[in-house]
């Protein structure tokens, strides 16, 4: 098992801070869609913590997955978009960016709803490995972890944030 600690709270703050600075920056307002589950957990706290009056959106990746063979059907819930995607600023914002396939999956779901102006896309952490041309516009932590390793944003049930980091190997 691998050492790493990562304070998902203090990668939070430096998220919101990024975002203030997004906003700040912005001439229209962007809306914020999360990836469901850590990325709608980590929006629907930014829209408290930043005042938003808009509701944000959740995007799930499961019917889209190139994968769905090996994952199957994922129970990260259902899409919701409770505004009108087209000509919308949008930031998406996930947990952690691997391999790059959950968010082409979850801009496959975007575009079945419409056609936005823009999409950013913010993670707390990039953990490298990317098996499709996806970058994030801000990545607070970077890591390096091996194949075998999964790492996933948990939320207390105080609603505070920190990480699990797990082995996939099984023992021979």
């Amino acid at each position: 098992m691998s050492s790493l600690v990562l304070d998902a709270e203090a990668l939070y703050a430096d998220l919101l801070r990024g975002m203030r600075q997004q906003l700040a920056a912005c001439s229209q307002p962007p809306r914020l869609v999360g990836v469901a589950s850590g990325g709608a957990w980590l929006a629907q706290r930014l829209q408290t913590d930043l005042g938003l009056a808009e509701d944000i959106g959740i995007l799930s990746s499961s019917m889209h997955r190139d994968d769905f063979s090996q994952r199957g059907l994922a129970a990260s819930g259902q899409t919701v978009l409770p505004f009108d995607v087209n000509g919308a600023h949008l930031i998406v914002v996930d947990d952690v960016l691997y391999t790059g396939r959950t968010i082409r999956a979850v801009l496959n779901e975007l575009f079945d709803y419409g056609r936005p102006a823009s999409v950013r896309l913010m993670v707390l952490v990039d953990r490298g490995g990317r098996e499709l041309p996806v970058q994030a516009d801000l990545a607070v932590a970077r890591v390096s972890l091996p194949a075998s390793q999964t790492l996933e944003l948990a939320r207390t049930d105080d609603g505070r944030f920190r990480f699990r980091l797990q082995d996939t190997q099984t023992p021979a």
